[in-house]
């Protein structure tokens, strides 16, 4: 069977970049048709990422604080692990979005079309419907949002079940006696936080010097310490030279930062080492969509490919690979085409890592600031000074600020701690409005509360913060 559509704006693929361009675009008075695998708009993050992957940190964060309570004097016993009540809890969070987002779409009159697209030429696609059959869609304009994939290392490929990327893990197959978490990126260790609650040894490897390496080390130091009393190691600067599967499980081949091999095995392994754009087998060659050598589509600041009506966003559009950076650049593209003035042009995208205690960062880092050598001054607030972390009992965290040491602008904020993916906005607001560290000094914020550190340690820039005295 086929069918032949017309549409003024085609969406390819229906995750965090894809739904909101076709409802931007819908609710700008445009004809939309979005066409994705799924059942319903959702994409990775929904379906396979970050959805399902907060519902079981939040399990894990929840198991870890029942042990912890006992410093409180409250003692719970060691919590009990219904394995397949787990799985229903996340399935249902995940059904529950995924038809919120569809019965959305309804409303808005997006049509919808479940299955595979590839462009026949610049105007037309064809799919390959999950139902059978195909349909042709001609169109105006498109918007790519077909996202990423895990990446694959062909010598991890051994066709084990005990290997397993960051998808198959967020099916909870089992709670393994012992994990080795290969990548010591935001998704190994948050993947390693959920298994290390859940009972699973665990040991992360990094081939760099250190985990998180695109963070402030000042921020990634606390975590690490707490994650080393969470897991069973964590090994840097060690390089995974091969795997095979035995009996007892994946016997894994390292070699150690002084270039000695050794070896360990596990019950179960994860690679973690990033994900690739969706961008082959989408018939790009045939329309002469530009493609870089990593293959991100290449857009402008409209997230607009080097064929005018064809836009792309989201992950398959370059880095960072962020569900909320894809949103904004749908909207984005969805406006270029209703013909409004806009562009992506952005200071701050936040980056959170949801591990406990949370990372999180906006705007400059203070790496970035010494690469780049600009002049900066660099505040921080230590949470044991902070009155409400002291009461949750967790004063691990920190507040930084990265201020310009010419004009006082706030160019990056930092925090780490609990519910540091939280607090972060604030930040995003004063960098993206040229924030002065007076502006958040002089902002009164509620006592006693978390985002109180972010008005001391704007104190601290030029003087000295009420809960800490520095002597000059």
């Amino acid at each position: 069977m086929s069918d032949n559509i017309s549409t003024q704006v085609l969406v390819l693929g229906g995750g965090p970049g894809g739904y909101p361009a076709a409802f931007k675009a819908a609710d700008l008075g445009l004809d939309v048709t979005l066409v994705d695998m799924e059942k319903n708009p959702g994409g990775v993050c929904l379906y396979r990422g970050c959805i399902p992957s907060k519902a079981l940190l939040h399990a894990a964060k929840v198991l870890n604080e029942a042990r912890d309570a006992k410093e409180l004097g409250i003692n719970f016993g060691e919590p009990t692990i219904n394995l397949d009540q787990l799985r229903n809890f996340k399935d249902k969070v995940v059904t529950q979005l995924t038809g919120g987002v569809g019965l959305l779409s309804k409303q808005r009159k997006v049509r919808f079309i479940q299955g595979r697209g590839e462009f026949s030429d610049a105007h037309t696609l064809s799919v390959a419907l999950v139902d059978g059959g195909t349909t042709t869609i001609n169109f105006e304009y498109a918007i790519i949002a077909t996202g990423s994939r895990p990446t694959v290392i062909p010598a991890f490929d051994i066709g084990s079940e005990r290997i397993m990327d960051s998808t198959s893990a967020l099916t909870l197959p089992e709670i393994p006696e012992t994990l080795l978490v290969v990548g010591g990126g935001y998704i190994g260790l948050e993947l390693g936080t959920v298994y290390a609650a859940l009972g699973s040894k665990v040991t992360v490897v990094e081939m760099l010097p250190r985990i998180l390496s695109t963070g402030d080390e000042d921020l990634v130091i606390v975590l690490a310490r707490q994650l080393n009393t969470r897991f069973e190691k964590i090994m840097v600067s060690t390089q995974v030279l091969g795997m095979e599967e035995i009996p007892e499980g994946i016997r894994v081949r390292f070699r150690d930062p002084q270039g000695d091999p050794f070896e360990e095995t596990f019950s179960r392994v994860l690679v973690s080492v990033g994900r690739k754009p969706n961008s082959a087998g989408l018939g790009l060659d045939k329309i002469g969509v530009a493609v870089d050598g990593k293959g991100f589509i290449t857009v402008d600041k409209q997230r607009r490919t080097n064929i005018a009506h064809i836009f792309a966003v989201g992950d398959v559009a370059g880095e960072p690979m962020l569900a909320h950076k894809a949103t904004r650049e749908g909207h984005v593209a969805a406006e270029a085409i209703s013909g409004k003035p806009t562009e992506f042009d952005v200071l701050a995208i936040p980056a959170v890592v949801f591990t406990d205690p949370e990372v999180a960062w906006c705007g400059m880092t203070e790496m970035e600031a010494e690469a780049r050598k600009r002049p900066v001054r660099v505040a921080h607030f230590p949470w044991g000074a902070s009155g409400r972390a002291t009461t949750l009992g967790r004063s691990d965290g920190m507040t930084k600020l990265v201020i310009d040491s010419v004009d006082d602008r706030v160019l990056g904020v930092g925090i780490v701690g609990t519910n540091a993916g939280e607090l972060i906005s604030e930040g995003v607001l004063a960098v993206e409005m040229g924030a002065t560290a007076a502006d958040l000094e002089l902002t009164i914020h509620p006592h006693p509360t978390l985002s109180e550190t972010v008005m001391e340690s704007a104190e601290g820039v030029h003087g000295q913060s009420t809960h800490i005295y520095k002597r000059k």
